[in-house]
C-alpha cells in the first residue's frame, strides 16, 4: 500500500494536532485493513479447501499457482435435479445426511462431528417437511426450533437441527468477501464482453461481476461467463450498458466464504489427529514466520509503500475425512 509525500510531510512534520491525527488515523485504519485481507486470505483458502478441494491464485510475479488437495469423488458429491434440497421433488435431506456420514466413517474411521453452511442452505433444512415433523415429536418439542440461539437471517435455532441430525457442531457462516480488479482496456457499453483487467485471478465463473463507475459514482451487475487468467480477461454473459474507463474504473465480485448451493460435513480428528491444518512458511533473508509488516522507501523516492506479508498453505491430512454435498 502506498503513502504519498503529502502524507509522510503530515505525519512526520512539526504541525498541527489535527493535522497528525488525521494522518495516523489513516495508516492505523490502512494498516489493519491489510492484516484484514491477510487473514481473510487464509479463510478463503480454507474454505476452497473444504468446498472444492482445490484452490488457484497468482503469485506477486504474476505466476498461476493451483494447489490441488484430490479429495475422493465420492466424497464431493452433487445431487440430481429431483434430489436437491431446494427444489427437488424427490429430495431426502435426512437420506443424504445420513449416506455422508456413513461414507466417512467408513473409509477413514472418524465421526462426523461438523457440519457446516449458510442461511440460504439452513433455510433448505429449516423448512423441510420431513425435518418439521420430526421436530415436532416430544424429544425436541415443538417450538424449540424457532427458540434460543437463533440464526439472525433464518430465525431457527441450529443447534436444534445439528441434535436432530446427530451433528454436534451445526455451523452457520455467511461472512463475505470482495475481489477488485482495475480495468486495462476500455469497456465499451453494449458492445465489450471481453474484460481486461489488471488481476482476474480470484474471479469465479457464474458469480456477479460489478462494474463501478468511479466519476459517476454508479455501477451495474453482469454474470461472469468465464475467467482467463492467463490472458488476463474476465468474459461476462451481456455487455454492459454503460462505457468504462481504463485505470479509473473497476469491477468487483462479492462471495460468500461458504457458498450458497453446498452443505460440507466433516470428521475433526481422526485417529486423535486433527484432519487438517494451517503450515507457516518461513520467507525473507532472516527466515521470518507469520504476519510481519514492513516498509520500502526506495520503491518510490516521494513516498513509501508498506507491505504485509503472511506465507503458508492449509494441509489436508485426511482427504476422505470430509463429505461435501452440492445441494442446489
Amino acid at each position: 500500500m502506498y503513502f504519498d509525500e503529502e502524507f509522510l510531510n503530515n505525519l512526520r512534520k512539526e504541525g498541527t494536532e489535527s493535522q497528525y491525527l488525521s494522518a495516523q488515523a489513516r495508516l492505523a485504519r490502512e494498516l489493519a485493513g491489510i492484516v484484514n485481507r491477510s487473514n481473510r486470505r487464509k479463510e478463503w483458502m480454507f474454505a476452497n479447501m473444504l468446498f472444492a478441494g482445490s484452490f488457484s491464485y497468482s503469485e506477486r510475479t504474476g505466476v498461476k499457482i493451483s494447489v490441488d488437495y484430490n479429495i475422493p469423488s465420492t466424497h464431493l458429491v452433487t445431487l440430481g435435479a429431483a434430489y436437491k434440497w431446494s427444489t427437488g421433488t424427490s429430495r431426502d435431506i435426512i437420506g443424504d445426511i445420513i449416506d455422508g456420514k456413513k461414507l466417512v466413517k467408513d473409509d477413514c474411521g472418524g465421526d462426523v462431528d461438523f457440519a457446516l453452511c449458510n442461511s440460504t442452505v439452513l433455510k433448505y433444512l429449516a423448512r423441510d417437511p420431513e425435518l418439521l415433523t420430526l421436530l415436532s415429536k416430544s424429544t425436541f418439542g415443538t417450538g424449540d426450533l424457532f427458540s434460543g440461539n437463533k440464526n439472525s437471517i433464518v430465525g431457527v435455532n441450529p443447534k436444534v437441527l445439528g441434535a436432530l441430525l446427530d451433528i454436534k457442531n451445526l455451523m452457520i457462516y455467511d461472512e463475505q468477501y470482495e475481489v477488485r480488479a482495475y480495468l486495462t482496456a476500455v469497456v465499451t457499453a453494449d458492445s465489450t464482453v471481453t474484460i481486461s483487467v489488471d488481476n482476474p485471478a480470484d474471479f469465479v465463473a457464474g458469480e456477479t461481476l460489478r462494474f463501478h463507475d468511479v466519476s459517476a459514482g454508479t455501477y451495474e451487475d453482469e454474470t461472469i461467463a468465464s475467467v482467463a487468467v492467463e490472458s488476463g480477461t474476465v468474459t461476462v454473459s451481456t455487455a454492459p450498458s454503460t462505457s468504462y474507463k481504463a485505470g479509473e474504473d473497476y469491477v468487483s465480485q462479492t462471495s460468500y466464504f461458504v457458498p450458497n448451493t453446498k452443505f460440507a460435513m466433516f470428521a475433526s480428528m481422526v485417529d486423535g489427529q486433527k484432519i487438517a491444518e494451517y503450515k507457516q512458511a518461513p520467507y525473507g533473508l532472516i527466515r521470518k514466520y507469520g504476519i510481519s509488516t514492513d516498509k520500502h522507501e526506495e520503491w518510490d523516492p516521494e513516498g513509501v509503500y508498506i507491505r504485509v506479508q503472511d506465507k503458508g498453505l492449509p494441509i489436508c491430512y485426511q482427504r476422505d475425512a470430509s463429505y461435501v454435498l452440492a445441494v442446489a
